[in-house]
């Protein structure tokens, strides 16, 4: 059995929110959510899951969702601008592309 990670009520609005946008889009191309469904291999469940903004549907069928409206592209705008990690950058903080190890427990 899957267990969901507890995410932040902040975080649930921006999924619900993004969830809202794909609704959207959706029916601004007249789709219905069973062509959607149909177009991107999920189900019709799913897709409401993901008009929902559920957070245990996978990222991977919102893509396909995202692909079969035409906007897959605005996924490779997250994180591109990055102005804390730029800043972090340009003060010359070096960090490593791995986190540190943790400290096991005895």
């Amino acid at each position: 059995m899957k267990i969901a990670p507890t995410i932040l009520p902040k975080n649930l609005r921006i999924l619900r929110d993004l969830g809202e946008h794909i609704q959207l889009a959706r029916l601004r191309r007249r789709l219905s959510a069973e062509q959607v469904a149909e177009r991107t291999g999920v189900s019709r469940k799913t897709v409401y899951n993901i008009e929902q903004g559920s957070q245990t549907v996978a990222i991977g069928s919102y893509v396909q969702v995202l692909f079969v409206l035409g906007l897959e592209k605005d996924l490779s705008l997250v994180a591109a601008a990055d102005p804390l990690g730029r800043k972090l950058q340009d003060a010359g903080i070096v960090t490593s592309k791995r986190a540190p190890k943790q400290p096991k427990n005895k």
